[in-house]
């Protein structure tokens, strides 16, 4: 059946092995775009939504060869989403470090959010499902900033996604490794930051993050990579993943991290714009995993993005 068919007409689905295990509830929300959860749970509940001609509650967890009935569900009108644009397909493309029958690795760019919604019409996970109709299943295995480059885990199928995602969990078997210019010279003795960090609403829906005896526990691993005059290039290592950790832990150490409008130093970014450096320079640098079915683990690199690596190679450098 046409995935465009659903929510417009009656739709019988079998279920596949790659797609049992998972709750009916959250199997019908990846389907109906837009639909709210509250809408799904009233289709379910009059047993408009049926498995096997069955009626069946949120909770019921789908098997192979199950047959889910989905009725039409008529939405308010929504603006089509864009089109993903002839140079934005091309760049992505050339941007995928590699393939695998269930899993891609995409080396993001600056400025494009990884999934849209909050005024984004379309991010990289909408993005690659355009350019790539074949791949029945594209799903995001973490997130990255809108503003942080690099490497980027898309799950193909869902078992890859489940097994991905409980290794971040159990912060088991995947290490994530950032670079970052941060200003003034890094020392070699600061090696981790353990520092808890607290996350707060401000006005508009915006976030900051401090680090406060209040908050969740965290932890960065740092290394100096390269010194230059008046600035350090780090690589940072995070063990949690609290949201800006990177960047609050270098900032709480005296080193915000280049080109960061939130954390950093207003006056000495817009001095470096004029030297190229026009956004935050923090880059997802390579990820290392083991797949469920190898006994060694893979290590992806992404290479820094020109707009990174070409005002880098300006900057006057020391020795370590």
């Amino acid at each position: 059946m046409d995935s465009a068919d659903i929510g417009r007409k009656v739709v019988l689905l079998e279920i596949d092995a790659d797609q049992a295990g998972q709750r009916v509830d959250n199997f019908l929300a990846a389907r109906l775009k837009g639909v709210p959860r509250s809408r799904i749970y009233r289709l379910l509940r009059k047993g408009e939504v049926r498995v096997n001609k069955k009626r069946i509650k949120p909770e019921y967890k789908l098997a192979a060869a199950d047959v889910v009935r989905i009725p039409p569900v008529t939405l308010k009108e929504q603006a089509p989403q864009a089109a993903v644009s002839q140079s934005m397909g091309r760049l992505l493309e050339n941007s995928i470090l590699l393939e695998l029958p269930g899993l891609l690795v995409v080396n993001k760019p600056a400025g494009l959010a990884v999934h849209g919604g909050s005024g984004v019409n379309l991010g990289l996970i909408e993005s690659l499902r355009q350019l790539r109709p074949n791949d029945r299943y594209l799903e995001l295995v973490h997130r990255l900033d809108r503003d942080t480059s690099g490497c980027i885990l898309i799950a193909r199928k869902r078992s890859m996604l489940r097994y991905l995602q409980e290794e971040l969990r159990q912060r088991r078997n995947i290490q994530k490794f950032y670079q970052a210019l941060v200003i003034g010279q890094w020392s070699k003795r600061k090696q981790y930051v353990d520092a808890p960090l607290l996350r707060i609403e401000v006005a508009g829906g915006n976030r900051i993050v401090k680090v406060s005896p209040e908050g969740k526990a965290s932890r960065t691993e740092f290394k100096v990579l390269r010194r230059f005059d008046g600035f350090s290039l780090i690589q940072a290592k995070p063990v949690t993943g609290r949201t800006h950790q990177i960047r609050v832990h270098a900032q709480s150490q005296g080193h915000a991290l280049l080109g960061d409008e939130k954390y950093g130093d207003d006056e000495l970014n817009l001095q470096m714009r004029k030297q190229g450096f026009k956004r935050l320079f923090l880059h997802a640098a390579a990820l290392q995993f083991t797949l469920p079915d190898e006994e060694q683990p893979r290590l992806v690199e992404a290479p820094l993005w020109p707009d990174l690596a070409e005002p880098l190679a300006k900057l006057q450098e020391i020795p370590l």
